[in-house]
């Protein structure tokens, strides 16, 4: 398909989107039509994130993926965070590439298997703000040679629409019942049996580092100190039972 033909399917595609699951939908299509398999919209690494799965808001990335990534504790060195802080244009990278006269992106060792293992050698990312002043970003992984610029400057057009579109809808949905996600709550409900950490983990398929993330962020959602605090207050405004 030529590149105007492209731009204008997808474009329209996007502007038409009127749920989140439609958004879902175009990100796939987006991916797929620049030769990527996967595509993620995350919130935005603060300094004291360390992990990658609980920033994911919509994603079609392996959640074995996620896992070995969080396991490996691989975001706090990942040299894409503190650039896209930074940036208003997509920035592309390639693992399998060394880059040389000064280019940041050096990634270790650590990075390169685990792209190779699930076919994510190549990426493209791009950092939003929402109307409400939250930041996103947006990218796009897979098997393929890194993008030319005129492709590079295409993606950043659509991604751009993608996100204004995806804000939208995000706001027009009606407000959750709970400020804690589903995920959330199912780790906090766990809590309050007693459950450990590493035994959450092993009920929920997740690892101990992700199960405390969980936990760290619903503690910060409701301005608890500790996790016996957040269960109470959780059963006091009905949130768990």
């Amino acid at each position: 398909m030529i590149t105007l033909e492209r731009h204008s399917l997808l474009s329209r595609e996007i502007s038409t989107a009127d749920s989140r699951a439609a958004v879902v939908a175009v990100l796939a299509k987006l991916a797929k039509q620049f030769g990527f398999k996967y595509f993620a919209l995350m919130s935005a690494p603060a300094a004291s994130d360390s992990l990658l799965e609980p920033l994911i808001v919509e994603a079609n990335v392996p959640r074995a993926y996620l896992r070995d990534f969080d396991r490996l504790r691989l975001l706090t060195a990942c040299p894409l965070v503190p650039l896209l802080k930074n940036m208003a244009l997509p920035l592309c990278w390639s693992y399998e590439e060394q880059y040389d006269d000064g280019w940041p992106l050096d990634f270790p060792e650590p990075f390169r298997r685990l792209a190779k293992t699930y076919g994510m050698t190549t990426g493209v990312a791009m950092p939003f703000s929402s109307s409400d002043g939250s930041m996103f970003v947006m990218r796009l992984d897979g098997d393929r040679p890194v993008l030319t610029l005129p492709q590079l400057n295409e993606v950043g057009m659509l991604m751009l629409q993608c996100f204004r579109v995806f804000d939208r809808v995000r706001r027009t949905e009606p407000p959750p019942k709970s400020i804690l996600t589903a995920r959330e709550l199912e780790v906090l409900k766990w809590t309050s049996q007693g459950k450990t950490s590493s035994e959450i983990g092993d009920i929920l398929s997740l690892s101990d580092h992700t199960v405390n993330a969980y936990l760290n962020k619903a503690i910060k959602k409701l301005d608890c100190v500790n996790r016996t605090q957040l269960v109470a207050k959780a059963i006091r405004l009905r949130l768990i039972t």
